[in-house]
């Protein structure tokens, strides 16, 4: 039996459920009876009754469930329900969902709809006065057998609503599920495609402004003044003043990485007018100094003391910079054996290094952001990933207590880490505090991709030690990159190899990074995975066989205690990707390449297949096998896996963004290549493996594999390596279209 043990009493359960004033809205009606009309079903409770955080029941049936996840393409906003609505034994037919907004103080403690259930049947038992034990439920129906009594789920909402909450749940066996494992359309599928008010940009109230911002021409600079009068005659114009994010004696927290904290603010009555006062107000810049600053530690991690260095940096200096780093001694994070000893001895010995440059995340939707700040109150609507990332500095900013403070949340048109950094949040306040007034600011796409933020440009060199025989003897891996360091030093192929050195490095810049999709992840399993082909083709070993071999030693004698993988999960995705696409029997005309990662605790192996069709590359076929515990939504799940497998491939093969003098050389589509429709693979299959371990991540983990799938199988195409992103460059250079 899983049982579930949540100790709250009922007075603070009463307060958390005090605040449920809005939410991610599971609405099914269906009354006391068993046989509602369709009248019935559509008629909306005249009273509601709190069991929970997540919980209220009305008194005809009808349920309401809240939840504060934002939703951006995970389909949480439909798979936490289908999880909530199969323990609370409801009817999905009946469900209806709207997006909650932020209210952390609800969430203090976490409930199931197991804990709502348990409170159902305990008053149906007291109610009838007989065991909780007899007493079932079955779409949102209370049935003791015994005496023949039933009730539906509204009938005894009032008394459940009076009960204490159970300490302790027992959960369904998964063999019970019901709508857990089955697939379910998106719940916003309607407004989605048919254009339906859905995302924060959609947002009007009456009397709003509109603003833009205008941020440094270059990293590197700041704001010296501006002239007001240059564009205050313009048609619709309100006011231009500056603003700062940051009070001087705040202390930033990790997301609060933005390079331009003082901006120029322009206040009009359209989108339109203040757009093109942006274009006409004068203003001067100059270099910035040197700054240091310290931030708070993200996930449980010591705070860290940050320099953004002076100076207007370009592509050519950072790939120097990269070089001088390689040929140095990097910092030692884990060591196995005696790897130097092992490549003394060595017979041969493989180097290799491999390149990712800056990319730009690209939200189809425009970072935009509604503000209402008036007084001590403030009310602030837009898409963010992660909204308690931003609270602190809002009401640091603003000058306002948190618990004044009111994040509502929109759906998101894609965030891939983006809307993690939410300034533009704090960005919109400051202009509604100023002007006292409610105000929408949308970015240009010209503001998104030239004031960052950006995954970081990496650099990783792999060398293998091999004997006369071509048994290898060690491995080394030293990482690094601009600003940061992609490496995971306990990740396979660390604690498959007896003789393993890891070292990493970072060089400090003044170009802001954060989170891209798979952060880290999505370079090193490039260059790592790749490098492991080339090695298995110099020691005469089939790629996915030399990796099961490496795994194999994992799994029955690992060396080392740190490593953050089970090597048997990750044998398993490979010998199902292996099983499912006949990796050794490919199609006439095929080249493939193969690759698999573990991270967000998730396992997945691809296949990448080509064909080279009048000079150019086509992805034909992508196959993917995934480990990630239960699938609770498959339909959704695989919707996941294609767009991460396309975005992979688009970045893999035309990803890039250059600096020069500070200037990001791509501000639009025009020049920064994304894929396109016809470039995406004829088909994807995704293959899940059976588990009923529990659910861990998906939107992330299918990205990383596929550029290196991706690599591979050009190799075999092209006869050529490639140890440097983008791939479109040095394809067109072999006379191949792209």
């Amino acid at each position: 039996m899983t049982t579930l043990d949540k100790k709250l009493d009922r007075r603070s359960f009463l307060k958390v459920s005090a605040l449920a004033g809005g939410g991610m809205m599971l609405s099914f009606s269906w009354l006391a009876g068993c046989k509602p009309t369709p009248e019935q079903v559509l008629e909306m409770p005249k009273e509601w009754f709190e069991l929970n955080s997540y919980i209220k029941i009305g008194e005809n049936g009808a349920v309401t469930l809240f939840s504060p996840n934002p939703e951006f393409g995970s389909n949480v906003k439909t798979s936490l329900p289908m999880i909530l609505a199969d323990e609370l034994e409801v009817d999905w037919k009946m469900v209806m969902v709207e997006q909650a907004d932020f209210w952390p103080q609800r969430f203090e403690r976490q409930f199931t709809g197991a804990t709502a259930r348990q409170m159902l049947v305990n008053a149906a038992a007291q109610t009838w006065k007989v065991p909780a034990s007899e007493i079932n439920t079955i779409a949102g129906v209370l049935e003791h057998k015994a005496s023949g009594k039933k009730a539906g789920y509204g009938e005894m909402a009032s008394l459940a609503a009076t009960l204490e909450v159970p300490e302790e749940v027992k959960l369904k066996d998964p063999k019970d599920f019901k709508i857990i494992g089955t697939s379910k359309k998106n719940v916003d599928i309607e407004k989605i495609v048919s254009g339906k008010p859905l995302f924060s940009i959609d947002h009007k109230v009456e009397g709003m402004k509109y603003a833009a911002i205008v941020h440094p021409p270059a990293f590197g600079m700041k704001l010296k003044s501006f002239d007001k009068s240059s564009v205050s005659s313009m048609s619709g114009i309100v006011d231009v003043f500056s603003i700062n994010l940051f009070k001087d004696d705040y202390g930033r927290n990790f997301f609060d990485t933005t390079t331009f904290p003082e901006i120029v603010a322009i206040v009009g009555n359209s989108t339109w007018e203040v757009m093109q006062a942006k274009k006409n107000l004068a203003v001067g810049w100059e270099n910035a100094p040197e700054s240091k600053f310290e931030v708070a530690g993200f996930g449980g991690r010591p705070s860290t003391k940050m320099t953004v260095p002076a100076g207007l940096e370009n592509t050519n200096l950072h790939k120097a910079r990269m070089n001088e780093f390689i040929k140095k001694p990097g910092n030692v994070v884990r060591r196995d054996g005696d790897p130097e000893a092992m490549f003394k001895k060595a017979a041969k010995i493989i180097e290799k290094t491999y390149t990712a440059p800056f990319l730009a995340h690209n939200t189809m939707e425009p970072m935009n952001c509604f503000a209402d700040v008036k007084g001590d109150r403030a009310v602030i609507y837009g898409p963010t990933q992660a909204p308690e990332f931003i609270m602190n500095t809002l009401s640091s900013s603003l000058g306002i207590p948190k618990e004044n403070i009111q994040i509502n949340l929109s759906r998101m048109g894609g965030g891939f880490g983006r809307r993690a950094y939410s300034h533009h949040m704090t960005e919109a306040a400051l202009i509604s505090q100023k002007i006292q007034a409610p105000v929408k600011m949308v970015y240009t796409r010209e503001d998104d991709m030239t004031s960052g933020v950006y995954r970081p440009t990496y650099s990783a060199t792999y060398r293998a030690a091999l004997d006369e025989n071509n048994n290898l003897l060690a491995l080394h891996v030293k990482a690094g990159g601009i600003p940061e360091t992609p490496l995971h030093a306990n990740r396979f192929p660390a604690g498959a190899i007896d003789h393993y050195l890891a070292e990493s490095w970072q060089v400090e810049s003044n170009i802001t990074i954060g989170a891209f999709r798979a952060p880290r992840s999505n370079f090193i399993a490039a260059a790592e995975q790749s490098f492991l082909d080339e090695l298995a083709e110099l020691m005469g070993k089939d790629p996915i066989e030399f990796r099961l071999e490496l795994l194999k030693r994992a799994e029955t004698n690992p060396v080392g205690e740190n490593n953050d993988y089970d090597a048997k999960r990750y044998a398993g995705v490979l010998e199902l990707v292996r099983d499912k696409s006949k990796w050794n029997t490919p199609a006439a005309g095929v080249h493939r390449g193969v690759s698999a990662y573990f991270c967000h605790n998730s396992y997945v192996a691809e296949v990448v297949d080509i064909k080279i069709v009048d000079s150019k590359p086509v992805v034909e076929k992508v196959y993917a096998a995934v480990d990630c515990g239960l699938v609770i939504n498959p339909d959704a799940a695989t919707n996941m896996g294609e767009g991460a497998i396309i975005d992979g491939i688009g970045n893999a093969f035309f990803g890039e963004l250059t600096f020069e003098n500070g200037v990001p050389s791509k501000t639009n589509f025009d020049k920064y290549r994304m894929i396109r429709q016809k470039e995406t693979p004829k088909s994807i299959e995704v293959h899940f493996v059976d588990s009923k371990e529990d659910p861990t991540g998906l939107g992330e983990p299918f990205f990383p594999p596929v550029f290196a799938a991706l690599a591979n199988s050009l190799y075999k195409a092209t006869g050529k390596r490639y140890y440097e992103q983008p791939f479109a460059p040095q394809l067109e250079m072999q006379n191949l279209k792209m």
